[in-house]
């Protein structure tokens, strides 16, 4: 499992981790001794991800409008 940060990851490198994780926890051969914290990890990556693309829509949104404005 990555130690890396949640913060210091791209987008889609915590996605990629994410897929990583639910494959892990799908197969035969997750280790329930390690599925708290599999969980935990897939936890803080799900909400970095929301995070961030609650900012970009945000943001957008921000620009759209400058954009109407405009017009």
């Amino acid at each position: 499992m990555e130690s890396t940060p949640v913060k210091e990851l791209s987008y889609t490198r915590a996605i990629a981790e994410l897929e990583q994780i639910l494959a892990t926890m799908q197969s035969d051969k997750c280790d329930i001794d390690h599925l708290s914290a599999l969980t935990r990890r897939a936890t803080e990556l799900l909400a970095e991800c929301r995070s961030r693309l609650t900012a970009t829509d945000t943001e957008l949104r921000q620009i759209l409008a400058q954009f109407d404005q405009q017009q």
